[in-house]
């Protein structure tokens, strides 16, 4: 960012992602990923909610470090914006339980019309 405290966060941020990775034993950086766990990861993928699957994402970018949001959208084929928003949620501790979306999203509900 050109913006100088969120730059600031950014780096710190990815700094707290690398050193994770590299104290779970899965390496910063890590970049290939063997077919039989690519296919684990994605049928998994596949038996989450919006909500689960979005944090799921996020956890997994957190673990590859600098680029992982890229390559997490990849491998589950979901938009690499909600791969971010995911580990954003993650960080932020910003997780409400019970609901997939938040309150109000959705279509509106219709309204029945009233007989004259």
């Amino acid at each position: 960012s050109t913006d100088v405290p969120t730059r600031r966060a950014q780096l710190k941020a990815r700094a707290v992602y690398d050193a994770k990775a590299g104290a779970l034993g899965l390496g910063a950086g890590l970049r290939v990923v063997p077919d039989e766990l690519k296919a684990a990861i994605v049928a998994f993928s596949s038996l989450l909610d919006e909500q689960q699957r979005r944090l799921y994402a996020g956890l997994e970018a957190m673990k590859v470090g600098h680029g992982g949001d890229t390559q997490v959208a990849e491998l589950l084929g979901i938009d690499p914006g909600t791969v971010a928003r995911g580990r954003q949620e993650l960080l932020s501790g910003d997780i409400s339980a019970g609901r997939v979306r938040r309150a109000g999203g959705g279509r509106p509900s219709a309204k029945k019309a009233s007989p004259r």
